[in-house]
């Protein structure tokens, strides 16, 4: 039989899961604004009460729709590549919960994210939880069979949660010049994180390293 945890047990847990979490980012993330960031969004609200024991573990975890919240070291190894600034114009694609975008808005607190997501369901818990914790600096957009959301760029910066055949034309396109896009570019089994930068001359590219993220759905995604 399970045992069920009761609420103290599941706040202990928390944090002491919370503490062994960032003791392990701080030896892995040089950027300490960006470890002070995450350390202000409350990752267990972000996801389903069933999983909500392991929320800092460092792992990926279902989020329901097929769909899951980025393990906290990629959110962090993400956030910190983009370095963005505090008045920064930040998009992101595949707003899931809206995890990384509460992470970003802690990183822009003068400036704005724009999310969009393809799941209605996705989008709409993620406005609600986001609305609730109080970022009033985060538009969630349904996606369009636009990929991004150009109406709104362009961006200092553009994180991207889905993984990627190529690099897309149509992001880069509503990056700022000086701009950072970091995005998961390879085959459905594993992809590198590729950080963009987008300068006067055309673009320079920088790889991160080895990742794993669901796939781009729509304009410039795997074939069906």
């Amino acid at each position: 039989m399970f045992k069920l945890i009761g609420e103290r047990e599941m706040e202990e847990k928390l944090s002491q899961d919370r503490k062994v979490l960032f003791t392990s980012l701080n030896r892995r993330i040089k950027s300490k604004a960006v470890l002070q960031a995450m350390q202000r969004v409350p990752r267990e609200r972000f996801v389903p009460a069933d999983v909500r024991a392991s929320s800092y573990r460092d792992v990926p975890l279902p989020i329901g729709e097929g769909q899951t919240i980025s393990q906290p070291y990629i959110v962090a190894l993400i956030t910190e590549a983009l370095r963005l600034q505090p008045a920064g114009r930040v998009l992101e694609v595949g707003a899931g919960s809206g995890y990384q975008a509460a992470v970003l808005a802690e990183m822009v607190p003068q400036g704005n994210v724009v999310t969009v997501e393809i799941v209605r369901s996705l989008a709409q818990r993620a406005r609600k939880t986001l609305g609730e914790l109080g970022y009033e600096n985060i538009v969630v957009e349904d996606a369009t069979e636009e990929l991004g959301c150009s109406k709104r760029g362009p961006y200092d910066a553009i994180a991207v949660s889905t993984a990627a055949p190529g690099l897309s034309q149509a992001l880069v396109s509503q990056l700022a010049v000086g701009g950072r896009m970091v995005i998961p570019v390879g085959d459905l089994d594993q992809q590198e994180l590729i950080c963009v930068l987008r300068t006067g001359e055309g673009i320079s590219v920088r790889y991160l390293g080895p990742c794993r993220f669901v796939p781009l759905i729509g304009r410039e995604a795997f074939p069906s």
